[in-house]
């Protein structure tokens, strides 16, 4: 049987949907650029047109609202954004929850919240890192105990590197409803004992305070402390302490949504390059770009655009499909690895070829650097995906 690398017609219309939701902002893709990369805000209107369009619908099912277009169609909406020249991280981190949510929220709270994503009305983040617990996410301490009435659940604890938490209306909170030494001590698994919380970043007890971060476009990441923070029982995503099964769940859609943004990236890279090559004159009277050590890096970038789009794709239809998460994950891995290492050498070719032009912020590519070296380094690094495909794709011992 003939494999088919074709998108469906559903598919191609969300794609060209894209580009012409995009489209009508060209005419403003420099004030509106501005606003994201030196102000650090990321324009309403472009969420609500994103929100009408049904882009923010695509993992919810049409029973809460949504288009349940599906998470390939929503990286392909994403890669056209990137290749535009726009990056929203509150986007991708509002996937991420919703697909966790659909997955694995009870009834109620996918009827309450669910139908409000879809509409645009609701921002979410997420929120895991901690100042001693980054990739290890075993390790986080924020604790969730619930109080005596049973009502409530009582945070206390630290997450740092949160992404758009000040604008965001709800951050999935990924705490300890049982310690590590309670787990040990009743021969529990370190995964045990992880809680999902969906909570209000204004509620009272919640303290953000704003990190001096580059690299994220539109937005701020934050420390965020929890000093008795009172969040009801309800707010509780899937079941108490069985929080790491459904966090994988966020994971996958998270790195496939990066890996396609960083697609798109790359693409609106090579066209600022072609484009300024095709015009810059140095020697004699021809453009730079007639020559091969302009051309080729170029090439060789758009020959590593055609294979790591198809990665990215592939991995998003496994989620769709509902494949293993741990299958899923490998192509998510894959993808994001591959796509981060593209968007840096795509952006570092990018100052190249515009020379000085390229250190200038007029010009705007060196923001583009910013936010691709970021890419290596989150929301997974480099050396933990190696790690993750030597140790489960090649059954190699584990070394860290």
């Amino acid at each position: 049987m003939a494999l088919d690398f074709g998108l469906s017609e559903e598919q191609r219309q969300f794609q060209v949907l894209a580009d012409r939701v995009l489209q009508r902002f060209a005419g403003r893709r420099e004030e509106l650029k501005r606003m994201i990369l030196k102000e650090h805000r990321f324009p309403q209107e472009l969420w609500d047109a994103f929100a009408e369009a049904g882009f923010l619908g695509a993992l919810i099912p049409e029973k809460y609202g949504g288009s349940a277009t599906g998470l390939l169609s929503l990286a392909l909406a994403c890669e056209q954004m990137g290749a535009h020249g726009y990056g929203s991280a509150l986007m991708v981190l509002t996937a991420m929850d919703t697909a966790c949510i659909v997955r694995n929220a009870s009834e109620e709270m996918k009827k309450r919240i669910l139908p409000q994503i879809a509409q645009g009305k609701l921002k979410l983040c997420f929120a895991v890192t901690e100042p001693n617990a980054g990739s290890n996410t075993f390790r986080i301490s924020t604790v969730a105990k619930r109080t005596p009435d049973g009502k409530h659940y009582r945070l206390t604890g630290e997450k740092t590197f949160i992404t758009g938490a000040d604008v965001a209306d709800l951050m999935l909170l990924v705490v300890r409803t049982t310690s590590v030494e309670e787990c040990k001590a009743q021969g529990l698994p370190k995964a045990f004992g992880l809680s999902l919380l969906l909570v209000d970043p204004k509620s009272k007890g919640v303290t953000l305070t704003p990190l001096p971060t580059r690299g994220i476009e539109g937005f701020t990441q934050f420390s965020i402390h929890f000093d008795d923070a009172l969040v009801p029982v309800d707010s509780l995503v899937g079941e108490q302490d069985a929080g790491a099964v459904a966090l994988f769940t966020s994971l996958n859609p998270e790195r496939i949504l990066a890996a396609a943004l960083a697609c798109g990236m790359t693409k609106y890279l090579l066209q600022k390059s072609v484009a300024y090559s095709l015009d810059r004159k140095v020697f004699a009277d021809k453009p730079i770009g007639t020559h091969q050590a302009i051309q080729h890096p170029l090439a060789e970038l758009q020959i590593e655009l055609e294979g790591t789009r198809l990665l990215t794709y592939q991995a998003a239809w496994g989620f769709d499909q509902g494949l293993e998460p741990q299958q899923v994950g490998y192509y998510a891995n894959c993808a994001k690895y591959k796509a981060a290492e593209m968007a840096i050498a795509a952006a570092d070719r990018a100052i190249q070829t515009h020379g000085g032009s390229g250190f200038s912020e007029d010009m705007g590519i060196i923001y583009y650097w910013e936010g691709a070296r970021l890419l290596r380094t989150a929301p997974i690094t480099k050396e933990m995906i190696l790690n993750y495909v030597a140790e489960h794709k090649l059954e190699m011992p584990r070394s860290y």
